[in-house]
């Protein structure tokens, strides 16, 4: 039986095609990739655009900066992590930054993106995005903290993006920044409230780095996390909802 979704991709000449097209120029100049890299994109986008009908995988206001707004946000992160080969992404979602940094990290020997999800809908279009790019992830379609128990080996990464308040997501990335991972948060313009929230639970020195993307967007960037409080429930994470 057929189960094929929608398509919601822009008509050919159409103002929404003109603009991503144009920001796609616009965001792969700040945030330039190798051909390989820029083609997988093109895949995923044009995925993403398809499945955006039904299932809602972006906020449908972003879609004519699709390419600013949240791929070349994505991209950055890899400066920040130039030798990161293992990453970890919490409530992969639409695929920002995960799918992204799979793609771009797909030609490089050792590297994989483990994208955490646990909406069945949104993990499956992750298992179709990866199958048309050919992206280095693994897909766990989980809640976050059961997945971080599960993960085996190194990691010298993890990230997240409009998934969950700071402190949640420092209480989810903490054993795995304590045996060496870097963290990587994306966050909007109320990160100072954010970042004093957390302070709260964890003894952290974050660094700040706005968003090269422009906007009100910045990388809180952890390298340690200590626990100055401790759990409430008896678990490993301090969820402090």
């Amino acid at each position: 039986m057929s189960t094929a979704t929608p398509r919601s991709k822009p008509l050919a000449g159409s103002p929404l095609e003109r603009q991503l097209a144009a920001d796609r120029a616009a965001a792969l100049a700040l945030t330039p990739v190798s051909r390989e890299t820029e083609a997988r994109l093109d895949r995923f986008i044009d995925l993403l655009l398809t499945w955006q009908a039904k299932t809602n995988l972006v906020s449908p206001s972003t879609l004519p900066t699709l390419w600013s707004r949240h791929v070349s946000d994505s991209l950055q992160l890899l400066a920040l992590a130039p030798a990161a080969r293992i990453w970890v992404d919490f409530g992969s979602g639409g695929g920002f930054p995960g799918m992204v940094l799979a793609c771009a990290l797909a030609d490089t020997p050792g590297s994989v993106v483990h994208l955490i999800e646990r909406n069945g809908k949104k993990a499956g279009f992750l298992r179709e995005a990866l199958r048309v790019t050919g992206a280095a992830a693994v897909i766990h379609l989980a809640d976050i903290e059961d997945s971080v128990d599960r993960l085996q080996g190194p990691v010298n990464c993890v990230t997240a993006r409009a998934v969950a308040p700071l402190h949640q997501l420092i209480g989810f990335a903490e054993p795995l920044v304590r045996k060496g991972a870097k963290a990587l948060f994306l966050k909007g313009q109320d990160v100072e409230v954010e970042l004093t929230e957390a302070t709260k639970y964890w003894k952290i020195e974050p660094q700040l780095h706005s968003s090269r993307t422009g906007g009100h967007g910045w990388i809180v960037e952890l390298d340690s996390i200590e626990r100055s409080t401790p759990p409430t429930d008896g678990s490993p994470y301090d969820r402090n909802r």
